[in-house]
């Protein structure tokens, strides 16, 4: 549902490089608990990240706090009209300005997942402005429900659905199975969904796998379509043009890179990509230089090259095609999209080759060589850290002897 600060930035000047605030975090394997930090009960502690001390603990060492404790100070957070009425259960994600925790109705025992955001702050509000003015218009079964929301002077409670059924990939490998009708089920929910957002108005922004939910974990789960931290809300009669830079650099389209005025066409970009990924595991965009990425992006260049490409249809690669459109004029709608011969025919195909092997094998050699790089990155940023913190530690220092310097001449 995601958690995070403000996600929107100013207009970047026309001479800089464009840096938005999404990043595309490398698959890391299927998450097995995804419910970290976890209450078990009322009395009971909570399952830090943090290891717990040792049996034998030196005492004149200061302990760490009573589990218990932090569990009761974690509930006392909360507003009493929503404790009254629900149990706190585990915190499943956390921002600057906002936590989402996993819930349970004490009358019927159903799970919800409640998302706290601190309003006092000037990103926070906005985060939640935008949020509430969508999901308090949206009822459909493909897209995440508010279900009711408490508000305080600081605070907002956004009580939602909770989707457990993990994000779209880590279904795809787990599985072992994937096939292109497989993919045009996935798609056909997504675009109902889309379809009925654009239909109010509505514009995500930041559609991309991981916004994209299974309910349950059963096989029979539908796909649900979740943060709406950065969509647009438009009422009838507004001008339906949308100016804000924003989204996630391998997703975002042509046109916001240009910054010129755009619909909610940007959506279907992002899901053309999504497509591509789908059927292949790997990315249509991608380059760790910003501004090579951005130019790929700019003359829609990508390839069918490599596994699984050679076994995927002509309908599937003409689906992405007319997505992945730099004009946005020629670009198919949601609903155009649902009557493409490759979603009806293979919706309803029998069978169809697996892809999985490769679709897998794909993944995880791009979160991969991702760590890779990102332990690399931050391999130098730790020794730049490193540097930095040793001469701020000897400037703190001067300064505490400066100070113990100056109340030794007051008091004598």
């Amino acid at each position: 549902m995601g958690c995070g600060t403000s996600k929107v930035l100013p207009e970047p000047p026309k001479d800089v490089q464009l840096d938005l605030v999404k990043k595309v975090e490398p698959y890391t394997g299927y998450k097995t608990d995804i419910y970290k930090h976890f209450i078990k009960g009322d009395g009971d502690a909570i399952k830090s990240a943090i290891p717990s001390p040792p049996c034998h603990t030196n005492p004149h060492v200061e302990q760490p706090e009573p589990r218990k404790n932090r569990v009761a100070k974690y509930r006392a957070k909360f507003d009493p009209r929503v404790t009254a009425k629900y149990d706190i259960k585990a915190l499943i994600g956390r921002g600057s300005f906002s936590r989402v925790v996993r819930v349970e109705h004490k009358a019927t025992k159903q799970p919800y997942a409640i998302k706290l955001i601190e309003t006092k702050y000037r990103e926070g509000r906005e985060v939640c402005e935008s949020e509430l003015c969508v999901l308090r218009r949206v009822r459909h079964t493909n897209i995440i429900q508010l279900i009711e929301v408490f508000e305080t002077q600081e605070r907002v409670y956004m009580v939602m659905e909770l989707a457990t059924g993990g994000e779209l990939f880590d279904r795809i490998i787990a599985k072992g199975s994937f096939t292109e009708r497989d993919a045009t089920r996935v798609l056909q929910m997504v675009l109902d969904g889309v379809k009925y957002l654009h239909t109010l108005g509505i514009t995500h922004r930041d559609l991309k796998p991981e916004n994209l939910l299974y309910y349950h974990p059963g096989m029979d789960s539908k796909i649900m379509i979740t943060d709406f931290g950065l969509a647009s809300a438009r009422k009838k009669g507004d001008d339906c043009l949308m100016k804000t830079t924003c989204g996630t650099p391998e997703y975002i389209a042509p046109e916001i890179l240009v910054r010129k005025p755009y619909t909610n066409s940007v959506d279907m970009w992002a899901l053309g990509v999504i497509s591509y990924i789908l059927l292949s595991g790997t990315m249509p965009f991608e380059d760790d230089n910003r501004t090579r990425l951005y130019r790929q992006i700019l003359k829609g260049k990508y390839s069918y090259s490599g596994e699984p490409w050679p076994s995927v249809s002509n309908l599937a690669k003409d689906f992405i095609d007319r997505l992945l459109t730099v004009d946005p004029n020629d670009r198919m709608t949601a609903l155009q999209a649902l009557k493409h011969p490759w979603v009806v025919s293979m919706a309803a195909s029998s069978s169809m080759k697996n892809l999985h092997r490769s679709i897998s094998q794909n993944l995880l050699k791009r979160a991969s060589s991702r760590c890779q790089s990102t332990k690399s990155a931050q391999s130098t940023r730790s020794s730049r850290s490193t540097k930095s913190n040793k001469s701020r530690r000897v400037r703190e220092r001067e300064l505490r002897e400066l100070n113990l310097r100056y109340q030794q001449q007051c008091n004598g």
